[in-house]
């Protein structure tokens, strides 16, 4: 049984506070809220995150961040990307020295492209070896209603990715391990972008022959992106990379989705962030990630157009898999 702090109790902070808690772990909850941390620990529940869900009585909750990091053997984190900086400023004085460090956070910061494992990195001064990232086909009501599903636990050090894969499966959620980090972090980040495609498209009325060929085109680039930076090939193939693409895609419950659905429905964009109760993280993530690509010469048709739409210079209507880079699909003879 590990000690484990879980800051952010949002919809996925919460599930994965309780897959940590129903592996047996001693995990408290950080709730920047006190009457979230309240609700949670009296009533067993976060009604505004997940409605119909009750929470194990002996998973703990706290607006106190020096009381809730003390002794923490494993410090997961799911705050929004864009204010990860400045909460882990706020937390650097209480991290203890020797805590594996875990991102449940899929975005890159807009002002400087760094994935959430890189901004945890130039923030506490922690080692490589004790920054690891959780990702794959994880829908936070669905984990939390105890639907069966799998993830990665990616670490530059396989042995603190074993830790945290044991200490985050139970019976309904098993974790497995990779020393991949780049390729399970872009995998987690990419795979949001697409998420907004399929979603403009649905929200414009178009069917599954176009839905299918923007999620198989979508796969291409974000496996060219990922390689350009050090990711592996294998990765995208996997829970982090497919796996992910097909649970966000076209599901309901996905804030990304439900993002771009409202754009192909005509909504603008400051519409569609008001209206999200939560953090749809592809939103912020498009701009940065562009210029990324840009950096290293990747073509990025499918997110471009999802960019143009969000900025208002393309009808969604107009938003289709125009391959306009060279195809590496393969050719018949």
């Amino acid at each position: 049984m590990a000690k484990i702090a879980v800051m952010g109790a949002g919809s996925w902070g919460t599930t994965f506070a309780k897959v940590l808690t129903d592996s047996g772990n001693d995990v408290t909850l950080w709730a920047r809220r006190t009457d979230v941390a309240d609700e949670i620990n009296n009533e067993h529940r976060n009604g505004d995150y997940l409605p119909g869900i009750e929470l194990p009585h002996d998973l703990k909750a706290s607006s106190d961040v020096a009381e809730v990091l003390s002794g923490a053997e494993q410090v997961y984190i799911a705050v929004p990307s864009q204010s990860l900086r400045t909460s882990l400023v706020e937390w650097a004085p209480h991290l203890p020295a020797d805590a594996i460090l875990v991102s449940l956070m899929k975005g890159v910061e807009k002002d400087t492209g760094l994935r959430m494992c890189e901004v945890i990195e130039a923030v506490t001064g922690f080692s490589k070896d004790q920054i690891c990232v959780v990702s794959g086909p994880n829908l936070s009501l669905e984990i939390a209603a105890e639907q069966p599903t799998a993830s990665v636990a990616a670490c530059e050090s396989l042995e603190n990715a074993e830790l945290v894969a044991k200490a985050a499966s139970c019976a309904y959620f098993t974790t497995f391990t990779s020393k991949d980090v780049i390729g399970t972090e872009f995998g987690g980040i990419l795979k949001n972008l697409i998420a907004v495609a399929i979603g403009i498209v649905n929200g414009v009325g178009y069917g599954q022959n176009t839905k299918a060929s923007i999620m198989t085109r979508g796969l291409a680039e974000m496996s060219r992106f990922s390689e350009a930076y050090g990711g592996k090939k294998k990765t995208m193939k996997g829970l982090a990379g497919l796996g992910d693409l097909i649970a966000t895609a076209e599901s309901p419950l996905s804030r990304n989705h439900k993002a771009g659905e409202m754009l192909g429905k005509g909504y603008r964009l400051s519409e569609v962030v008001k209206r999200l109760s939560q953090t749809a993280e592809g939103l912020a993530s498009i701009a940065p990630v562009l210029q990324l690509a840009e950096a290293k010469g990747i073509k990025m048709p499918i997110v471009e157009q999802v960019y143009a739409v969000m900025q208002g210079k393309m009808h969604p209507r107009d938003i289709a898999p125009h391959l306009t880079h060279e195809s590496d699909e393969p050719q018949s003879e």
